[in-house]
């Protein structure tokens, strides 16, 4: 009764795609007015290329967004070099910027085509891949089958589910279990994200750890670092990273409190959405607040300037050489949590709300080794950011530790290519063997 109600509930999912099908582009066309799709390759989301398929083995990688991309890259460059062509798919403007920029030409970048038969079909059509590895928590049912029915092993890495996903998939198991059998292999970040895998139907489920601990820490324009750090001087500095609606103001509420011990105090505010800095820039100067924005650093921080807003892409490597306190968003008044791997890195004391669900393993070891800590509410993050700035020994103990939870928690990449031996070697045999003209295809 269970397959067949999967079975019916897979067939509608698939037949409402295919009866949209007709209707998405008016959608893509306004999400691209909003900068949320690439208009000039528009095409891709539909599973259509002008690139070729070169010839030899090729895995099909998919990473939803920047994080996933990041994560996934030193995965990707193994793999490269064992002579496996990869298309990479990701579903953002913002990711496609970052593997131009720290990928390049290793790999042939896509957009992911929806999950609608139609276009999921043109994708597997022209590009034809040995192997499709997905990463984190990118569950599309009519992709998954489509590429069941082709025989081509499926495997995620860096898996992780979260409580909500994971009560959402519970509630229709049998359906879980008709989607999730048919990875050949599940790498997942944690003990508890593996239970949950294995509850909702995957088999075999290895832990392997977060990828994101063997990245290496975000890059940096050193030229334009010593420009900013030579205007802000001697000036006390904290950080709210990687924020949410509310959180920027929960953030200037606390400038406004700590500037009262710490008159000199700059804080940096980097919101996860830059399109929303116009917003921010008036809303702050509202409440009488100087600010500078990134993108117009020319202007110049100058000795009054409260905040510097971060409106760019792909500096967080900047902002976070710039203090030595950060607040981690998503955490205080939206659910989830953002990556506090980068920050502790990088050499800051970490803070967070208590909503970081998304990350729990992450935070889990970063407050037990006393890298990161908690708070409840704004007033709670303005006591610990002033107690941070009056306590240089304890905010050093806490980047020390930091640091040291990140290096004990390495080793993800190694066990994850253990995962992908079996569906890996066989590929790169096959790159080696085959002729200098692909005849193999």
């Amino acid at each position: 009764m269970s397959e067949r109600w999967a079975r019916a509930l897979l067939t509608t999912y698939r037949l409402a795609g295919a009866a949209a099908y007709p209707l998405i582009g008016g959608y893509l066309a306004w999400r691209a007015t909003r900068g949320k799709e690439d208009h000039s390759r528009r095409r891709e989301r539909y599973g259509i290329t002008r690139r070729k398929r070169p010839p030899g083995p090729l895995a099909w990688m998919h990473a939803a967004s920047v994080g996933e991309t990041v994560a996934v890259t030193p995965l990707m460059e193994r793999i490269a070099g064992l002579g496996i062509q990869i298309v990479l798919t990701t579903g953002t403007v913002t990711s496609a910027r970052v593997v131009e920029e720290r990928i390049g030409q290793k790999v042939i970048h896509q957009y992911v085509p929806l999950d609608v038969r139609p276009a999921v079909r043109n994708f597997l059509d022209h590009w034809e891949p040995d192997l499709a590895i997905i990463a984190e928590s990118e569950i599309w049912p009519v992709t998954i089958g489509e590429l069941g029915a082709r025989r081509v092993p499926q495997v995620l890495v860096n898996g992780r589910v979260s409580e909500r996903s994971f009560k959402a998939w519970s509630k229709r198991g049998w359906l879980a279990e008709a989607i999730f059998e048919n990875f050949a292999a599940v790498a997942a970040q944690s003990d508890e994200d593996a239970e949950r895998f294995r509850a909702l139907g995957a088999r075999p489920v290895t832990v392997t750890g977060n990828l994101k601990v063997d990245v290496a820490p975000p890059p940096v324009d050193e030229r334009l670092l010593l420009t900013i750090k030579t205007q802000i001087g001697a000036r006390k500095t904290w950080a709210a990273i990687s924020t949410h609606a509310g959180e920027e103001a929960a953030a200037a509420r606390v400038h406004r409190m700590v500037r009262q011990r710490h008159p000199n105090l700059l804080t940096i505010i980097v919101p996860r959405h830059p399109e929303r800095c116009s917003a921010l820039v008036e809303e702050f100067e509202q409440q009488g607040l100087k600010v500078v924005r990134r993108s117009r650093i020319e202007d110049g921080i100058a000795p009054d300037t409260d905040i510097l807003l971060g409106d760019t892409i792909g500096e967080m490597g900047l902002y976070l050489r710039l203090t030595e306190i950060a607040f981690v968003g998503r955490s205080l008044t939206s659910e989830g949590g953002q990556n506090p791997l980068e920050p502790a890195m990088l050499g800051t004391a970490v803070l967070a709300g208590l909503n970081v669900q998304n990350f729990r393993d992450s935070y889990q070891k970063l407050i037990a080794s006393g890298g990161a800590k908690l708070v409840k509410d704004r007033d709670m993050l303005a006591g610990a950011v002033n107690y941070l700035l009056n306590n240089p020994e304890t905010r050093q103990e806490m980047i020390k530790a930091g640091r040291a939870a990140v290096n004990d928690m390495r080793g993800a990449l190694t066990k994850t290519m253990r995962v992908l031996d079996p569906f890996i070697q066989p590929l790169s045999v096959k790159s080696r063997l085959k002729d200098g003209n692909g005849a193999d295809r």
